[in-house]
């Protein structure tokens, strides 16, 4: 069964804490969500394209990544079983990791776990039954073992890592990705500064109009709504590991006024930066170190 039709909409949609599984498939676009995103395939290999790059995942691996991030499959093996876990930023943001790995993650790093972890074979096929046929504290359960699964995942990669740098795969050769890699290699470094997309094009040594037909063909959006979502991402981390000022944070994420930030934040969440922030302390206490 293809994933939009085995995924629950409802939950998907709320931001809600959901796993499912089906047969891998192709993608014909790139689409995207706000949640931390957990797969393993069961069987053969796939391809991701994410963030404009290539990523190739070999059966077994465990993979995470921030779904905000507008990704595809656009290669997979026949018949290939895959175990999808979908964490609410929220939840995410709340965990006991490293912040540099954290920000590593919503800088848009693609985290691949070691080969040959056969207990996540077993773990995540019967975390998706538990969690679809399970009681209420069943499915309690199965959440907190997914969390720490999560930090272990996070903790071996990075210590394996060293750094938490991102070093980029290999591109793909197309004109239009290697534009939409340029671009958001830009965005990611200047996110911060009063910049329009002309600005940004302008940097990349392209049109505007170009850039936008890049961003299209690629990531399936304009320059400007991955600009704004890689705003939101990095304002959400500093509202969870910092105490600093809200209009700080406004201003240092590049929304210009603390309005701007306040509408597009409520927009996109439901919430308000500091109704968050409150939410984000009474989950976890511990959350700003």
């Amino acid at each position: 069964m293809k994933h939009s039709q085995k995924r629950d909409e409802w939950a998907f949609s709320r931001g809600k804490f959901l796993i499912e599984s089906h047969t891998a498939d192709t993608m014909a676009t790139a689409h995207w969500h706000d949640h931390i995103e957990l797969n393993l395939l069961l069987d053969g290999q796939m391809t991701y394209l994410f963030n404009g790059r290539q990523e190739q995942v070999q059966a077994g691996r465990l993979v995470l990544f921030w779904a905000a991030i507008p990704h595809q499959t656009i290669a997979v093996s026949a018949n290939a079983p895959l175990v999808c876990i979908y964490i609410p930023l929220v939840d995410f943001l709340a965990l006991s990791i490293d912040k540099d790995a954290r920000q590593a993650i919503m800088q848009g790093r693609f985290l691949t776990g070691r080969s040959g972890v056969t207990s996540d074979a077993e773990a995540l096929p019967q975390w998706e039954v538990e969690w679809r046929l399970g009681s209420a504290a069943r499915q309690r359960l199965v959440s907190d073992e997914v969390k720490v699964r999560i930090r272990r995942l996070i903790l071996d990669y990075f210590e394996v890592e060293k750094s938490p740098a991102y070093a980029p795969a290999a591109p793909l050769t197309s004109h239009a990705v290697r534009h939409v890699e340029l671009l958001t290699d830009l965005i990611n470094s200047r996110y911060s500064d009063p910049i329009s997309v002309p600005d940004i094009a302008k940097l990349a040594g392209i049109h505007a109009s170009t850039a936008n037909k890049a961003f299209g063909d690629v990531l399936g959006i304009s320059v400007n709504e991955y600009l704004t979502r890689y705003r939101l991402a990095r304002a959400m981390q500093r509202l969870s590991d910092t105490e600093d000022p809200v209009l700080q944070i406004a201003f240092d994420c590049g929304f210009g006024s603390s309005s701007r930030f306040y509408d597009v934040f409520k927009e996109r969440t439901g919430t308000t930066p500091r109704h968050f922030r409150e939410s984000m302390i009474s989950n976890n206490p511990s959350a700003l170190r």
